[in-house]
């Protein structure tokens, strides 16, 4: 194939995105059929099916069980802004995951203790097997699942002091910032890599999605001089939500 020419079933997609991103195939509209599809665009059943594919990989159309293919629904995506940590808005675990004030959010949280994993002993420059502590939370608006963070704190900094559980004591629902702060340790230094892949099973199901839907996941890790006190997943559903940073210039 000629450089920059792109395969037919890219084609006959792209001109049903387009036709469903202008209006003309509206949601809950049901897609023209395989063979209309065949017929309209002069391809085969292949091209075709493989053109509706596409489409449902993006997450354009669903599949209904023996209705066909439709329109999906697409809202404008919400905004979750995200800053540097700031005192007076690190009220609550949902203020400090969105950082806007007029959005207002519910959310569930459960803590464990584990062995650290390889991957969560290297972000927390720590053993294999050393002991964490693992919180879940699940983060709501409007009663609507919008964003799972999985957090996880070294117990041997933590653990036996008040504010071992996140969620518990004196300091429940504070942020890390202040959590550490009552332990001596001064919070400096926040990382946060962003990135993107399928979601997993459990993950979309809680967050009201299909698996294997696009998901947007910050690693994020709180330092002190250097040493990693807290690192965390967030996980958003790509297709519902948009992340917006706010960075001071210096």
């Amino acid at each position: 194939m000629p450089f920059g020419e792109q395969p037919a079933y890219l084609r006959v997609a792209g001109d049903l995105r387009q036709k469903i991103v202008d209006g003309f195939l509206a949601p809950h509209t049901r897609l023209p059929s395989q063979a209309r599809i065949r017929a309209e665009y002069g391809v085969s059943d292949t091209v075709a099916l493989e053109a509706r594919k596409v489409l449902m990989a993006e997450g354009l159309v669903e599949g209904r069980s023996g209705s066909g293919t439709y329109v999906r629904e697409r809202a404008e995506p919400r905004r979750i802004a995200r800053t540097g940590y700031r005192s007076a808005d690190d009220r609550t675990p949902f203020r400090q995951e969105q950082a806007d004030e007029r959005v207002k959010g519910t959310w569930d949280s459960r803590s464990e203790q584990e062995p650290a994993s390889s991957a969560v002993a290297e972000r927390l420059a720590i053993d294999p097997g050393d002991r964490v502590m693992r919180t879940r939370y699940l983060y709501r608006i409007e009663g609507e699942p919008m964003m799972l963070t999985t957090s996880w704190e070294p117990l041997a900094l933590t653990g036996r002091t008040p504010v071992m559980l996140p969620e518990e004591g004196p300091l429940a629902g504070s942020g890390v910032v202040d959590r550490m702060a009552a332990l001596g340790v001064v919070v400096d230094n926040v990382q946060e890599e962003v990135g993107a892949r399928p979601g997993l099973a459990e993950e979309t199901l809680a967050l009201g999605g299909v698996p294997g839907r696009a998901v947007v996941v910050v690693s994020r890790t709180f330092f002190a001089s250097g040493r990693p006190v807290e690192t965390a997943d967030v996980v958003v559903p790509a297709d519902r939500y948009r992340l917006s940073y706010h960075l001071p210039v210096r």
